[in-house]
């Protein structure tokens, strides 16, 4: 099937099997390595991107439902001479240590913020008729779905605290 997503601001046509999954068409097809392929089964959050400005495992939708959509990846966010405050506070921070989780968690925080600024609740939410303020506990609810093997946690809820200022 013809396909045309446009990835990191750039309109990509590809004609894939309608079985490809987004994460595929990422890695396999557009040469973006960023995304990871943990599980594949949607349980472990490394293959995190922005679908629309929210966050999606790309390893459980189909590259197709996405035709006309704007995807995010890693690749997207920043670059090595100008990272994004997110990247920036993830090195600072010492958030990372194999680094497999990173892109996906970086995505992840990006889509979770946004949440937070769109007043959407979480399961931590004291009251879900204001903005939630983002305490650790607000930050590891909203991350839950993202696994880092090496046990970062504490480091990364650090990181997303500190590039939380930073953003508009």
């Amino acid at each position: 099937m013809r396909t045309t997503i446009t990835v990191n601001g750039e309109a990509r046509s590809l004609d894939l099997d309608p079985r490809t999954t987004l994460l595929d068409a990422l890695r396999e097809h557009l040469r973006l390595t960023g995304s990871k392929k943990g599980c594949d089964h949607g349980q472990c959050g490394a293959c995190t991107v922005l679908v629309n400005g929210l966050r999606i495992n790309a390893c459980l939708s189909l590259a197709v439902m996405h035709d006309g959509d704007e995807v995010t990846t890693i690749e997207g966010l920043g670059t090595p001479e100008r990272l994004h405050p997110l990247q920036q506070a993830f090195l600072e921070a010492d958030a990372l240590q194999c680094g497999y989780c990173t892109p996906g968690q970086i995505c992840s925080a990006l889509g979770m913020l946004a949440e937070v600024e769109a007043g959407w609740p979480s399961q931590a939410t004291p009251d879900i008729s204001g903005k939630a303020e983002l305490s650790g506990e607000e930050i590891r609810e909203r991350m839950s779905g993202n696994i880092c093997r090496c046990s970062a946690y504490p480091q990364i809820v650090d990181a997303i605290r500190a590039a939380a200022d930073q953003l508009p």
